[in-house]
């Protein structure tokens, strides 16, 4: 057995919701720069992109990174962590904590298995669930990430995390904060589904076929085949969500306007800008975050356990 030994008693509700989220913020501290990287490269090439993004050319993941930290300095490819392990404390914490609760309320009564229509419902109900309480979070990781913190002349727009909220709500209105709503609930959607119900049937054949043992092996390669499946179904949405996120107020009328001038001027190759950063990001994520939040249920299981142990 690799790691903790599975709890006698199930992972509760808040269990999963707690440890959804400190594994999320894990694997984010450790993949950040490639999520940045993701962001600048599925932006290039927009008319009206910011003026560091309009004077650099990035090239593949690691060029991108190293251009970065040469041009912005060491501390560029981590801009708007801050926002985003926010964003993972309460959008991971729902989407992957309360996925398991969700499936069973949409299970029938007497049923042993879960079918893999009734999975994808939960993992797109989930998904809106987190979008919608994150959004703000995520406007404004992306804003940091592409750069969009820096005004016109190189001066800061803001002068933080908390400021940032306080300046898009202040100059667009609070429907700032939820820009990008619609097409950010489908990416997610997708994505839950693609990495939940994938990792939830990988990990489940695996151990039905007795070729691996609930350990880190079986939850290293169920992860791993989410994240590919993720990043394969949801780069288009991933890129029209980025671009629309970090627009200007009257650069595209809509996700679907954003859509037809970024395929008018790019071609349908623009749906795919970044994929590199996008598969790096989301299978080692993938991989992190699932083997770290399978060992965090079973420790904060024994801690329970042992808290309501008489002895």
């Amino acid at each position: 057995m690799v790691g903790l030994k599975p709890s006698e008693m199930p992972p509760t509700t808040a269990v999963k919701f707690l440890g959804a989220g400190m594994a999320a913020c894990f694997a984010d501290l450790l993949t950040f720069p490639l999520d940045t990287a993701k962001v600048r490269l599925q932006i290039q090439g927009e008319n009206q992109a910011s003026q560091v993004a309009r004077s650099v050319q990035y090239r593949g993941v690691l060029g991108t990174i190293l251009t970065m930290v040469r041009t912005e300095g060491l501390r560029s490819p981590y801009s708007g962590l801050v926002a985003g392990l926010q964003r993972q404390m309460s959008f991971a914490s729902i989407r992957i904590g309360l996925y398991d609760s969700v499936k069973q309320l949409y299970t029938p009564t007497g049923s042993d298995h879960s079918s893999i229509a009734t999975r994808i419902l939960a993992g797109c109900t989930t998904g809106a669930m987190a979008v919608t309480c994150a959004q703000p979070t995520d406007v404004v990781k992306v804003r940091f990430q592409a750069n969009k913190h820096f005004g016109p002349g190189g001066n800061k727009k803001y002068s933080g995390t908390m400021d940032a909220y306080r300046t898009i709500a202040r100059e667009e209105g609070l429907r700032g904060l939820w820009k990008g709503t619609f097409p950010n609930i489908t990416r997610n959607a997708i994505v839950n589904c693609a990495e939940m119900v994938t990792y939830d049937v990988i990990k489940e054949k695996l151990l039905d076929y007795h070729l691996f043992t609930d350990n880190f092996p079986c939850h290293f390669v169920s992860a791993f085949g989410a994240g590919f499946c993720a990043t394969v179904v949801a780069s288009p949405v991933d890129v029209v969500k980025t671009r629309y996120m970090n627009s200007l107020p009257d650069q595209y009328r809509s996700p679907l306007d954003c859509m037809l001038k970024m395929v008018a001027r790019e071609g349908p190759s623009a749906f795919y800008k970044g994929f590199t950063p996008s598969f790096l990001r989301l299978g080692i994520w993938n991989v992190v975050m699932f083997v770290t939040y399978e060992q965090l249920k079973r420790a904060l299981m024994n801690v329970q356990m042992l808290r309501e142990s008489p002895f």
